[in-house]
């Protein structure tokens, strides 16, 4: 009797918001089935690489393979390097540049393709900026949208400010991000689109020692503005 063929899995694999922490916020898990990858679809073959070496896994970094995963990399290649992994039997893991991979990350292109070519896919647990925001906004939890980046024209970002307010009003939690270099900018258009009683949540350096996570009004954001400049938040608007 033939022995079952084991099915390869691509796991999806959390990596840290903040530099150091990955002892305090990371599943031993996560090291664990990193310890016995061989590959990996990464955001960022630099941070990738950087990330594994630090979990001391005792792996050799120049023996893994990694195959670079970002919003250019062409759906086709993708396709290919999961069709070879199934052919070699061979788990894959994927790495995002920060947090949980497929959440607001190319990762999720390998994913469908696993789902389609009959991989197995795990995910693990890990942090999430989204969610760490919204579990300490104080907002509804049970329906909440999240946008991505906002327009860089500041026309429409103030016109798009203004939907996501009157949404948020209506009490559905509106979430979005911006680069961290050019989060003063939106922080300052918030301030100057938003009504004085609308509440406005900032997650900013999460898991970090000098985190900030905090929901006041605009108002009283006028009042007391952080310094948020290439500091890695997310934005939230919704209501109590």
């Amino acid at each position: 009797m033939m022995a079952e063929e084991t099915q390869p899995t691509l796991f999806l694999l959390p990596t840290v918001l903040a530099p150091e922490t990955a002892e305090t916020v990371l599943s031993p898990q996560i090291r664990e089935v990193i310890s016995r990858t061989d590959i990996f679809f990464v955001e960022n073959l630099r941070t990738a690489r950087r990330f594994i070496s630090e979990l001391k896994t005792g792996r050799k970094i120049d023996e893994l393979t990694f195959f670079e995963l970002h919003k250019d990399t062409p759906r086709a290649q993708t396709q290919q390097q999961v069709k070879d992994l199934l052919k070699l039997g061979k788990d894959a893991g994927i790495l995002s540049e920060a947090g949980c991979p497929g959440i607001a990350d190319p990762g999720a292109v390998a994913v469908g393709l696993a789902h389609e070519n009959g991989l197995r896919v795990t995910s693990l647990v890990g942090p999430s900026s989204i969610l760490l925001t919204l579990m300490g906004s104080g907002f509804n939890g049970q329906s909440f949208t999240f946008h991505g980046y906002l327009p860089i024209d500041k026309g429409e970002r103030s016109k798009r400010i203004r939907e996501l307010e009157k949404k948020a009003q209506s009490g559905q939690t509106q979430l979005f991000m911006e680069t961290p270099y050019r989060n003063g900018a939106l922080f300052d258009d918030l301030l100057r689109t938003c009504q004085p009683h609308t509440l406005l949540c900032l997650g900013s350096n999460l898991t970090a020692e000098d985190e900030l996570l905090r929901t006041l009004t605009i108002k009283q954001w006028q009042q007391q503005k952080p310094d948020l400049h290439k500091k890695p938040t997310m934005f939230a608007l919704g209501t109590y």
